[in-house]
């Protein structure tokens, strides 16, 4: 099945909008989504004001934002960080740390977390996955909550599909409705998009925004039991047997406070 048959009727209103302000569709953006894998102990304060102080703002002279920063609130191998780097043009975000490294102000404010010792670094490890949004939701949304600095959690959530075709039948799926019944229950979708490099292919990757745990639980009651919902998962195109999500990745975040997203 041919995706651009019917985006252009299931666009989300965020997307849109987008569309609208440029006169055109929007160009699509890309996302590297990095998990630092921390220690317990002073690493995880460091690599807070390495975020704060050196990596976003040199982010930002790159032309790459909004960017997220968040710690793990509920999910496995604590302690971690995630920070997602929006871009619209490919190059830059992959090129990202080559081009830090001839920042003169970033390096000389990354140089505690950059230089630290091999037996005293931060973290243990940092895994990247590049992704792209769907064309149905070319760009990231910042929440209204963002922006004024209110609380709020994420949610994000990796869906694994055993085939290629489960995976691009997964993505139909939301171009379908998904988009249109998750904000009808009251969830702010950040961004949706398709990994290209990862360590689990083929899959795809969203992030909901919730003022706190009591209204995510609401409102993913309210997405099950909406009828709209109940309709689409029963569609034979995307109801088989196996289906076609294999493994889901589910994480409740919080917001750093240099978090821009």
């Amino acid at each position: 099945m041919d995706r651009r048959t019917f985006l252009s009727a299931s666009l989300t209103a965020p997307a849109a909008a987008a569309a609208q302000s440029g006169g055109s569709r929007a160009a699509a953006q890309y996302y590297d989504l990095r998990r630092y894998q921390l220690r317990n102990g002073p690493g995880t304060r460091l690599t807070e004001h390495y975020l704060a102080g050196a990596l976003i703002p040199a982010l930002n002279r790159l032309g790459i934002g909004p960017v997220g920063a968040f710690s793990v609130y509920f999910g496995p191998d604590t302690p971690a960080y995630y920070v997602l780097l929006p871009s619209t043009k490919l190059e830059t975000l992959v090129t990202a740390d080559l081009e830090l490294a001839k920042d003169a102000d970033f390096m000389k404010a990354a140089a505690p977390f950059w230089d630290a010792p091999g037996g005293a670094s931060p973290y243990v490890t940092i895994e990247s996955t590049l992704l792209r949004a769907f064309e149905g939701y070319p760009k990231l949304v910042v929440p209204a909550t963002a922006a004024k600095k209110e609380k709020r959690i994420y949610h994000l959530r990796t869906y694994v599909s055993p085939t290629n075709m489960d995976h691009v039948r997964k993505v139909e799926m939301f171009h379908h409705g998904e988009f249109q019944i998750f904000a009808k229950a009251g969830a702010a979708g950040v961004f949706y998009a398709d990994a290209l490099i990862g360590p689990r292919l083929p899959s795809l990757t969203y992030m909901l925004s919730f003022p706190d745990l009591a209204t995510l639980e609401i409102v993913w009651q309210k997405f099950s039991s909406d009828p709209d919902w109940k309709k689409l998962s029963a569609d034979p195109r995307f109801k088989l047997d196996p289906p076609t999500v294999s493994n889901i990745s589910s994480l409740v975040l919080r917001p750093l406070a240099c978090s821009q997203v």
